[in-house]
C-alpha cells in the first residue's frame, strides 16, 4: 500500500498546543497572550462535530480469498536456473502454480444516503472478494461495490440497512488555506479515531496519473484512514482522505484529500451507471517553461501548450492547432498543463465550452464541444466487468483465436459472483446471452441485465454458466 512516496491512506492530523512559561518579567500583552482564557478562546473545539458526525463514519474490512496462480518464469531461462535464485535465499517459482493466502485490509468510509450508500476510496475495495462494513454501534453488514473509479480513487458501496445517519456535504471550493479541518477514520483498525489540523494548500497537483486537485493538510494520517471524511468546522464533509507523502510509510505531516465537489460528481455517475464517463478534447500538451512562455508571447509560464491535435477529435473539429497555448476554459484559468485535463475530464460529453488560446502571440476564443475518449470507455468497461461480474478479461490475440478456434474474451482473474459460479482463470468467454463476445464493452452491455448466460470454453470443451445479479448490481 506504500509502494511510492505518495502512499494511499486517509487524511487526519493531531493538534498539540505547546504553552511554555519563561522565568522573566512579562508585559501585559504577553500576559494576555499566555493566559488560559485566551488560549481556550483561540483553539477550536471538535467535541460537537465528532458527536454529531461520528456515527456516520464506518470501518471497512476488505477480504481477498486465497487463490492459486500460475508461476511466472523468465523467457529463455532454463527452469533449472531457478535454483540459483533459491540458493541465495530469493524465492522463485518457475512455471508451476503457487498458493497466495487470504489477504485482509482495512479502510474507512462514510454514509451519504440513509438507505446504505457509502463513499470510500477505490483502493480500499479494489480486488476484494468480500467487504464487511462495521458501524459505530457494532452492527456489521456485507458491502456490495456499485462501482469505483481508479483515476479519482472514488468508490461507492451499498449495505442493506435503513434509517442510517448521514453526513452533510459541504462546498470544497470555499476552503481557505489556514482554516481548521478535522477527520474521522480507522487508522490501523481503530474505529472512529479523530485527528485535526489546518488546510496547507488547495488544488495541489501530485506527480501521478490522477487528475485530482487535492486538498493538502497537516492532518495526521495512517493506514486504515483511507476513505474517511474530512470536515470543515461547520461539520460538513469537504474532502475524502486519500493519500499521504511519506518516505517511511507513516505520517510525515503531508496528507491529501479528494475535494468533495469532484467526489460527488463521480458518485452520481457510479450510482447511476457503475462507471464514469469523462470529457475529452483530443490534444497532447506540455508544461511551459519561462523560455517557452516568452517565445509564445506570454508574460508568465502559465497555460497548456498544444504539441499535437488528434485527427477527428473535438479539438481538431474546433480548429485548435499545434503551438496554441490554452490559457483558460470557460473563464477558469489554466495555470499549468495539469490543470487542463482536470477541468476537461470533469465535464460531461456534449458540453460546449469556450477556450481562450494564445496563437501568434495574440489571444483568441475558440468554441469546443467536449467529446468522449473511446480508449477510456474501454478501460471503464473492464472496470465495470470486474466490479459486477467479478472477472478481469482481455481480448484474444489473432494467434490465440486460431489456437482456440474461437473468438472471445480470456479470463485473467475470477472472483466474486464469477468465481462462485465456477468461472476460472484461463477460461474463454465465447458469448453472453447468445451474443458473441469480441470486445470488453460487449460483456459490459450484457451485464446490465438481470442475469447473464455465459458460454465458456475450457480445455477444448464448452459449458454454459448462468450468473444472477443482485438488485444493486444491475
Amino acid at each position: 500500500m506504500f509502494g511510492s512516496k505518495f502512499a494511499r491512506t486517509a487524511l487526519c492530523a493531531s493538534v498539540i498546543a505547546l504553552i511554555g512559561t519563561v522565568c522573566m518579567p512579562a508585559t501585559e500583552a504577553n500576559a494576555a497572550l499566555f493566559s488560559g482564557n485566551e488560549q481556550t478562546a483561540q483553539l477550536p473545539n471538535f467535541v460537537q462535530l465528532v458527536e454529531e458526525n461520528g456515527p456516520a463514519v464506518v470501518n471497512i474490512q476488505m477480504i481477498r480469498n486465497a487463490r492459486t496462480v500460475e508461476g511466472v518464469g523468465i523467457p529463455g531461462l532454463d527452469p533449472r536456473g531457478a535454483e540459483i535464485f533459491r540458493h541465495f535465499g530469493i524465492p522463485f517459482n518457475f512455471g508451476g502454480p503457487r498458493e497466495i493466502p487470504e489477504q485482509r485490509g482495512t479502510g474507512s468510509g462514510f454514509i451519504v444516503s440513509s438507505d446504505g450508500i457509502i463513499m470510500t476510496n477505490a483502493h480500499v475495495v479494489e480486488g476484494a472478494d468480500e467487504l464487511i462494513v462495521r458501524l459505530t454501534d457494532k452492527r456489521e453488514f456485507k458491502g456490495k461495490v456499485l462501482g469505483f473509479d481508479k483515476q479519482t480513487d472514488i468508490a461507492i458501496i451499498k449495505i442493506e440497512a435503513k434509517n442510517l445517519p448521514v453526513l452533510r456535504i459541504g462546498d470544497s471550493s470555499k476552503l481557505k488555506v489556514g482554516e481548521w479541518v478535522a477527520a474521522i477514520g480507522s487508522p490501523f483498525g481503530l474505529d472512529n479515531t479523530v485527528t485535526a489540523g489546518i488546510v496547507s494548500a488547495v488544488s495541489r497537483n501530485l506527480p501521478s496519473d490522477q487528475y485530482v486537485p487535492f486538498i493538502q493538510t497537516d492532518v495526521a494520517v495512517n493506514p486504515g484512514n483511507s476513505g474517511g471524511p474530512l470536515f470543515n468546522m461547520q461539520g460538513e464533509v469537504v474532502g475524502i482522505n486519500s493519500q499521504i507523502f511519506s518516505t517511511s510509510g507513516g505520517f510525515m505531516g503531508l496528507s491529501f484529500a479528494i475535494p468533495i465537489d469532484l467526489a460527488m460528481q463521480i458518485k452520481d455517475q457510479l450510482v447511476e451507471n457503475g462507471t464514469v464517463t469523462r470529457g475529452y478534447v483530443g490534444v497532447y500538451i506540455q508544461e511551459l517553461s519561462q523560455e517557452l512562455a516568452k517565445s509564445f508571447g506570454l508574460t508568465s509560464p502559465e497555460g497548456a501548450l498544444i504539441t499535437k491535435v488528434e485527427k477527428n477529435s473535438p479539438a481538431a473539429k474546433a480548429g485548435l492547432r499545434e503551438g496554441d497555448v490554452i490559457t483558460s476554459l470557460n473563464g477558469t484559468k489554466v495555470t499549468s498543463s495539469v490543470t487542463l485535463p482536470m477541468l476537461v475530464s470533469s465535464m460531461r460529453p456534449g458540453t460546449k465550452v469556450k477556450m481562450t488560446v494564445i496563437r501568434n502571440k495574440k489571444p483568441m476564443d475558440i468554441d469546443v464541444t467536449i467529446g468522449t475518449n473511446e480508449a477510456a470507455q474501454e478501460k471503464a468497461a473492464a472496470t465495470s466487468n470486474q466490479t459486477k461480474l467479478g472477472v478481469t478479461v482481455r481480448e484474444l490475440s489473432e494467434d490465440e483465436v486460431k489456437s482456440a478456434e474461437t473468438a472471445g474474451l480470456l479470463v485473467t482473474r475470477s472472483s466474486g459472483l464469477a468465481a462462485k459460479a465456477g468461472i476460472r482463470e484461463g477460461d474463454i468467454l465465447v458469448s453472453a446471452n447468445g451474443n458473441i463476445l469480441k470486445k470488453k464493452t460487449d460483456l459490459t452491455k450484457e451485464c446490465k441485465k438481470e442475469s447473464v448466460l455465459l458460454l465458456v470454453q475450457r480445455d477444448g470443451g464448452r459449458i454454459f454458466i448462468p450468473v444472477q445479479f443482485d438488485k444493486e448490481q444491475k
